[in-house]
This record gives C-alpha cells, structure tokens and sequence, in this order.
C-alpha cells in the first residue's frame, strides 16, 4: 500500500473535507482527490460519501480509520526518530594516529571536541602502523602517506617538518653540532635494528654508522624520552619539540625532515554526521602547527 494514499485517506478522515486535507498535506485538492480514489481502488471499497462539501467515511471507512490512525502514529513516531537520530552528536569515534600525534596533538584537540560536542567519546588508537580503516580498526586516521585505497577520503592538511634534537645536559657535556659532517662524532638513538632508520639517516646527509647508536626504541615517546635523559641525538616533530622544555636543536644545518599529514576516512564513514564533524575538527585543528 502506498503510505501517501493511506495518508491522503487519514487526512481526510480526520478534517472531513478534501480542501482541509490538501491544505494540511499541502497538496493541490485534485491530487489528494486522486489519492483517495487510488486507495479505494487498491482496497476494493467506497470509504468516503459526498455529502455537500464534506466527506462522510462510509461504515467500512470507519472500520478501516483505526487501523489508519495507528499506522500514522507509527509513521510519526519513526520521523520524529530519524530526525533525532540524523540531529544526534553522540556515540564513539575511534582516532589512529602515530604515538607522537597521538600523545602530543591531539589531546588539546580532544579536550576542545569533547566541551564542544560532549556526546562524542574518542577511542584515540596509539599506532606506528598504518590502521586498516576498511576493516574499522579506526574510523578516522592521521597518516603520513597519501592514501591509495580506493574507497578511502583523505585531506592533505598540511606540510610538517621535523628536526634533530638532544638535552640541554648532553649539549652542556658534548658540544653543540651543527653541521652534517659532525654528526659522525655523536650518539644518537635509533628507531629500529632492520637499518631502514639508518639508511633513511644516510639518505638524508649523515655519515653516520650502526655504531653510532647508543640505543634503540621504536616507539617515537619512547625515543623522546631516550633524548630527555641525554643518551644521544633525536629526531622529532619541529612542534612537539618547541613544547618540551631542556631541549636543544642541534645540527642546526641539516635540513628539516618534511613530511605530509593526511586525515584519512573510509568513504562510506563521512555521512555519518558524528564521524563528520569529528574529521572536521581535527581538520581545522591540525592545519596549523601546535602553538607553543
């Protein structure tokens, strides 16, 4: 049955006139008349008689009105629930995001989303793996690496860059290096024991060795706090740096690492209005670089 017709015949029923229907449908006279007869067509029944202007529900049409007025409650009842649900900022969105994104940049962010939007609660996943948002091990990711996935959305926020840094302490006892080619006489920690962090160091201009490493974390927090105990040179996200205090910039001419961030969601994912308005937020917040 189509809900239109059973409407146009509850209408109707209810004002007791095809004009009042039609203005309360807002629809011309003419095509609610049409609905009605459609109705009675489809059921095989007269449910209206004219009587002047009026229209008088016939015995089977009074048989008939309860069980129309109860499908339009329901039918109101599920509008007004779609609507609050569609109007709804609630539920959780799980956030990827590399440890240092994880453990620097985003909290304040969080903290700003949650007294905007209080209903949403942020399942932040720490990970130096790319997260699998196709299979929802996250909803929304921060990466450093276009997407290829086909059914993945991903924003180019912006250009991040990241430099060498050690403790005020460790300058204190060891100098202040400043160019590439003094790097050989320094420690420094490594992120990994497969080389892929020594030749990407090589690759970037310096001559330093396996032996140059005083230890090893693979984990970006990890190898920060490494740093802050002055075991040797680090390398860091330039912002994340300017927020810690008692370090030091050093190889000074080397250039800056530069890197993309990405916000990436699965394409499916953006209609949802929460997981929206979070991958806005972090949108706009991540734009910029942290303020110190």
């Amino acid at each position: 049955m189509d809900w239109n017709h059973l409407r146009a015949f509850l209408e109707t029923a209810q004002t007791g006139s095809l004009s009042a229907a039609a203005r309360k449908l807002g629809l011309s006279q003419p095509t609610l008349s049409r609905q009605v007869a459609c109705i009675e067509q489809d059921l095989g029944v007269t449910l209206f008689e004219r009587v002047g202007k009026s229209m008088v529900l016939t015995d089977t049409g009074l048989d008939l009105l309860e069980h129309a007025k109860a499908m339009g409650i329901a039918a109101n009842e599920l509008g007004l629930a779609a609507t609050g649900r569609s109007q709804m900022v609630e539920g959780t969105v799980s956030v990827s995001a590399t440890d240092a994104v994880a453990a620097y940049l985003l909290p304040p962010l969080i903290r700003s989303l949650r007294e905007s939007a209080p209903g949403i609660s942020i399942d932040l996943v720490s990970s130096n793996t790319l997260s699998d948002l196709r299979r929802r091990e996250a909803d929304i990711a921060v990466r450093h690496v276009r997407p290829e996935e086909p059914d993945l959305i991903g924003r180019l926020l912006r250009e991040a860059t990241a430099s060498f840094y050690a403790s005020k302490a460790w300058v204190a006892m060891n100098g202040h290096p400043r160019t590439a080619a003094d790097a050989a006489q320094h420690d420094f920690i490594g992120s990994d024991r497969t080389g892929n962090y020594l030749a990407y160091m090589q690759q970037h201009g310096l001559p330093i060795t396996e032996a140059s490493f005083s230890c090893y974390a693979d984990h970006s927090v990890a190898n920060w706090a490494l740093m802050q105990q002055g075991l040797g040179i680090a390398v860091m996200m330039d912002e994340m740096a300017r927020a810690t205090p008692d370090v030091v910039r050093v190889l000074d001419d080397v250039p800056a690492v530069k890197f993309p961030v990405w916000l990436v969601t699965h394409r499916e994912l953006r209609t949802s209005r929460r997981i929206r308005l979070v991958f806005d937020w972090l949108a706009e917040g991540l734009s910029t670089p942290a303020e110190t």
